[in-house]
C-alpha cells in the first residue's frame, strides 16, 4: 500500500458521496470501490457542493435584477436539480406510506411504489412553499451562506441514523449503506463547522433543530415500519432543512 492510499482513499469515498447523493460529475473511482458506508463521512460536503450550487444561482438572479421570491424559486430550482431530488422523492414516498398504509407491510409496498400519492404531493407543496418562503425572507440577511450551511448540516444526520437505527427491509439504501464503523462523528463535525460561519448561538440553535428534526422522524419510522430506510433518510434531511430554515427566520425576527 503506498503512502498516499489515505487520501486517495478520502478522495474516492467524497467521490462517492457526491455520486450516491447528487447528479454531479464527480470523476472516475480508481480501484477498489469504497463501500458505500464509508462514504457517508462526506454526505455534508455533497450537500455543501449542491448547497453553494443553488447560492450562486440565488446570487446570479438578484443580480440580474429578479425579485427575491423569484430567486429564491430558481435557487431551490438548482439545488434540487443538482441532488436529483431525491430527498424529495424520500420525503413523498414515507408520507404516502404512513398516511396510506395501515400494516408495516403495506406502508413499506406504498413507499416502494414509484407513484406519488395525495399525501406526497401536500408534503412537497408544504415543504418546497416553506422553503422558498424562507430564502427569500432572508435574501436581505443573506441566504446565500445559508443555503450552504443547511444543505450539509441537514444531510449530517443520515449516517447517525444508518448507525443507531435498523434496517426496514432487507434490502435498499438503508440496508446497502449500513455498515460497522460508520464514520458518524466526522460527519456530524463537518455539518456543524458548516453552520459556524453564521454565528455561534445560530450554529447551536440550527445544529439542535436539525437533529431534533431529524430524531422526530426517526422515531416515527421506528413505530411505523420498525427502522430505516433510504425513503426515511430522505424524508429526516428534508425536516431538518425545513427545521434549519425555520429557526433562521425565528432569529431573524
Amino acid at each position: 500500500m503506498t503512502g498516499d492510499r489515505g487520501p486517495a482513499r478520502r478522495l474516492d469515498e467524497a467521490r462517492l458521496a457526491l455520486m450516491l447523493l447528487t447528479r454531479l460529475p464527480a470523476g472516475r473511482i480508481e480501484g477498489p470501490v469504497p463501500p458505500m458506508s464509508a462514504s457517508t463521512w462526506a454526505w455534508p460536503l455533497a450537500g455543501a457542493v449542491v448547497g453553494a450550487i443553488a447560492a450562486f444561482v440565488l446570487g446570479l438572479a438578484l443580480v440580474l435584477g429578479l425579485p427575491a421570491p423569484a430567486a429564491a424559486i430558481l435557487a431551490l430550482a438548482a439545488l434540487i436539480l443538482a441532488s436529483g431530488a431525491m430527498h424529495e422523492d424520500g420525503l413523498a414516498d414515507l408520507a404516502d406510506g404512513f398516511g396510506g398504509g395501515v400494516t408495516r407491510e403495506r406502508k413499506l409496498e406504498i413507499m416502494r411504489d414509484s407513484r406519488v400519492g395525495s399525501y406526497g404531493v401536500i408534503a412537497l407543496v408544504l415543504s418546497l412553499g416553506f422553503r422558498a418562503a424562507a430564502i427569500a425572507a432572508l435574501v436581505p440577511a443573506g441566504a446565500g451562506w445559508a443555503l450552504v450551511a443547511i444543505a450539509a448540516a441537514s444531510r449530517a444526520t443520515m449516517p447517525a441514523a444508518l448507525a443507531l437505527m435498523p434496517a426496514a427491509r432487507a434490502d435498499g439504501l438503508g440496508r446497502a449503506a449500513a455498515g460497522a464503523g460508520m464514520p458518524v462523528l466526522p460527519a456530524l463535525a463537518i455539518g456543524i463547522a458548516a453552520l459556524l460561519p453564521l454565528g455561534v448561538f445560530p450554529a447551536i440553535a440550527l445544529s439542535l433543530a436539525i437533529a431534533l428534526a431529524a430524531l422526530a422522524v426517526g422515531a416515527l419510522a421506528l413505530r411505523q415500519i420498525g427502522g430505516q430506510t433510504g425513503d426515511v433518510l430522505g424524508a429526516m434531511q428534508q425536516s431538518g432543512e425545513i427545521a434549519g430554515w425555520a429557526v433562521l427566520l425565528a432569529l431573524a425576527v
